[in-house]
C-alpha cells in the first residue's frame, strides 16, 4: 500500500526497527503509537491500513501487537467508551475446553472461566474479551492486572513464528467486566469487518517485506535472470492486486458504499491470503535454500508470515463465503 505522509510515521518505523523480535518493547510501540492511527470508517482508513502495512514490512511481531491493540481502542471508541491508559489486546476466540461466562449483579458484571488463545495474556494491562451472556454472546472490557486473573506460563508456545508473541489460556475468577455494546454486538457491528482487514493489511505489509528480499536478490545477480525475474513478476502482479483491493474497500467504507461489510472483509480478506501465499511460494523457489539456512531476519520473516496468515481459515473462509452468496438476493 502507499505509505502515507504523517509526521509521525519515520518515527514509528524506526522505532519498530529497534523492537525487533521483542514483544515487550512491541507492545511499548503500540502504547505510544496506537492512538494516533485514525479510526476505521471515519474518512482515512486507508492511512489507517497503510501505517500497518507498513510497520508489518518492517517488523511483523510489531505490527502484530500494534494491529491488536488498536483494533480494542477502535472497539472502545465504536461502542462509545472511553479507554483507561495502558495496553491492551482483543480475546475473542472460542474452544470446546473452554468457556468464559458473564454474570449480572447488583454489583455489574463479572465473568468467570477460561479464555483460549490469548496472545501476550499474561503480560497486557486490559483487554476486551468475549463471554457467555445467557443465550448470547457479549463483549465487555476487563483489567488483566487483576488478582482474580491468571494466565498460565508461556512454555507450551512453541511456535517459531512470532515466537515472542506468547499465546496462552487466560483464567477469570469473578472478575468486574465493563460491558461494551449490546448483547451479540461486537460479531454483528460493522467494525469486526474493518478489523478483519487490518489484519489483512498487515499480512499483505508482511508479504511486501518478502517481496523487498526477493528483488534484492534478483537485482543482486545470485538468482537473476529470466526465472528470477517470472518470480519477481508474479509476486509484484499479486501484491498489486492486494494492495488494490484493500484501497478500493477502505475507499468503499469510508464512503457509506458498503451493504454488506462481512462480505467485503471475507472477500478482501481472501484476496490478500492468497497474494501472500504466492509470495512465500515464489520467494522459497526463486532464493532457495541459503536464506532459509543462513539468513536469520529471513527465517523470521518467513515464519512470522505463515503463522499469521493462519488467522485466514482458508477453505472454511471461502466456504463462509460461497454460502454467503448463495444466501443472498442475485
Amino acid at each position: 500500500m502507499t505509505t502515507p505522509s504523517i509526521d509521525w510515521l519515520e518515527a514509528l518505523l524506526a522505532e519498530a526497527r529497534s523492537a525487533s523480535d521483542d514483544a515487550a518493547a512491541a507492545t511499548a510501540v503500540a502504547v505510544k503509537f496506537g492512538a494516533l492511527l485514525p479510526l476505521p470508517g471515519l474518512g482515512q482508513t486507508a492511512v489507517r491500513w497503510s501505517v500497518l502495512a507498513a510497520v508489518a514490512e518492517v517488523d511483523l511481531t510489531v505490527a502484530r501487537v500494534l494491529e491488536a491493540h488498536s483494533d480494542a481502542l477502535a472497539i472502545l471508541a465504536e461502542a462509545g467508551l472511553a479507554t483507561p491508559a495502558g495496553s491492551w489486546g482483543v480475546f475473542a476466540a472460542e474452544a470446546p475446553d473452554a468457556r468464559l461466562d458473564a454474570t449480572e449483579s447488583d454489583g455489574g458484571w463479572t465473568v468467570t472461566g477460561t479464555k483460549p488463545w490469548c496472545s501476550l495474556g499474561g503480560t497486557l494491562e486490559h483487554a476486551v474479551v468475549t463471554a457467555r451472556a445467557g443465550d448470547g454472546r457479549r463483549l465487555f472490557a476487563v483489567s488483566l492486572r487483576a488478582g482474580a486473573v491468571r494466565a498460565d506460563p508461556p512454555q507450551g508456545w512453541v511456535a517459531r513464528g512470532l515466537r515472542t508473541v506468547t499465546t496462552v489460556p487466560v483464567h477469570f475468577d469473578q472478575v468486574l467486566a465493563t460491558p461494551v455494546g449490546s448483547a451479540d454486538w461486537y460479531l454483528t457491528r460493522p467494525g469486526f469487518a474493518w478489523g478483519g482487514l487490518g489484519v489483512a493489511a498487515c499480512w499483505l505489509g508482511g508479504a511486501q517485506g518478502l517481496a523487498a528480499t526477493l528483488r534484492a536478490g534478483v537485482a543482486g545477480g545470485s538468482r537473476g535472470g529470466s526465472i528470477g525475474e517470472l518470480h519477481l513478476g508474479a509476486v509484484d502482479a499479486a501484491l498489486y492486486g492486494a494492495r488494490t483491493v484493500l484501497l478500493a474497500a477502505a475507499a468503499a467504507i469510508d464512503a457509506g458504499e458498503v451493504a454488506d461489510p462481512a462480505l467485503l472483509a471475507l472477500r478482501v480478506r481472501a484476496v490478500v491470503a492468497d497474494a501472500a501465499e504466492l509470495t512465500l511460494r515464489h520467494v522459497g523457489h526463486a532464493l532457495g535454500p541459503a536464506p532459509l539456512g543462513f539468513d536469520a531476519e529471513h527465517v523470521r520473516r518467513v515464519a512470522d508470515l505463515e503463522l499469521y496468515l493462519r488467522q485466514h481459515h482458508a477453505e472454511r473462509d471461502l466456504a463462509t463465503l460461497g454460502a454467503r452468496l448463495l444466501a443472498a438476493q442475485p
